[in-house]
């Protein structure tokens, strides 16, 4: 029922499309590509769209079109890590707090709140200027931004599932709280848990963005949209096609995401059926 709902959502389609052709142009980048993304061609620096470079080149005389092809590589790595990362941990700390609840709950999520506080871009900058940069660095300082996200679900979630006759039978039959947890209860949780996730992957894309952006990402001259869009700030007037196709590019993964979320959201909810 939940598929078929979504198969007559057109938004959720439309995201669920962009998503899997941003997918296929990372993995098929090597074979799309019309040049190497690296390679610097003095001659043909700031060339407009054309044939040969059908999304012109930057100051350097790289191929754009090469170049954002190989940064969608790199933003859906580092969004799909950093987001399984984030899940992990949540998952793993948000049904602990909910399940034994109390002074333990308390603590927890104390501490998740405390981690919420700082603006999520202000602290992923605060910890990669500690880490320094490098993409698996990118991932755990993502990662551990958006764990507080997926705690507070799956605690919401436990909260109210914990007080199930299904977990008062599998308390009686002598399980451990670990198989109660992981084999009882958690498997009632994956419809929010996928819409968070879903969500967050769109969030994780923009934040990489905004650390290439400042420098705190994948380090040149490895492409990222956004260390391309850094590259070619200075020249926004003179040539708008340096910033335009990696923004576009940006918007549309962002888009994807929110949509196909939208519609997960809609079709997993109990309360719209």
């Amino acid at each position: 029922m939940a598929w078929k709902r979504l198969l007559e959502n057109r938004m959720g389609l439309i995201g669920l499309a962009v998503i899997l052709a941003n997918i296929l142009v990372a993995v098929l980048a090597p074979w799309i590509a019309t040049h190497d993304p690296l390679k610097v061609d003095i001659i043909n620096r700031g060339s407009p769209p054309s044939k040969e470079f059908f999304f012109g080149t930057d100051d350097y005389g790289r191929d754009i079109f090469s170049r954002v092809l190989y940064g969608s590589r790199i933003s859906l790595y580092i969004s799909f890590l950093s987001v399984l990362l984030a899940t992990v941990f949540g998952v793993t700390i948000g049904a602990i707090a909910g399940y034994y609840g109390g002074l333990t709950d308390n603590i927890i999520m104390r501490f998740m709140d405390a981690i919420m506080s700082f603006p999520a871009i202000l602290l992923a900058i605060g910890i990669m200027a500690v880490l320094g940069g490098h993409l698996y660095n990118v991932v755990i300082a993502l990662g551990f931004v958006y764990i507080p996200r997926f705690a507070r679900i799956i605690r919401g979630s436990v909260l109210s599932l914990k007080e199930k006759e299904f977990v008062e039978a599998s308390l009686a039959m002598g399980h451990s709280d670990l198989v109660i947890i992981f084999n009882h209860i958690l498997p009632n949780c994956t419809a929010p848990l996928i819409v968070q996730a879903t969500v967050s992957l769109a969030y994780a894309i923009l934040a990489e963005a905004a650390l290439s952006f400042l420098g705190l990402g994948a380090p040149p001259p490895a492409p990222s949209w956004g260390n391309i869009l850094s590259d070619a700030r200075n020249f926004m007037l003179d040539a708008p096609w340096m910033t335009v196709f990696p923004g576009i590019s940006i918007t549309l993964a962002v888009l994807g995401f929110n949509l196909f979320g939208d519609a997960l959201r809609d079709v997993l909810d109990p309360r719209l059926k």
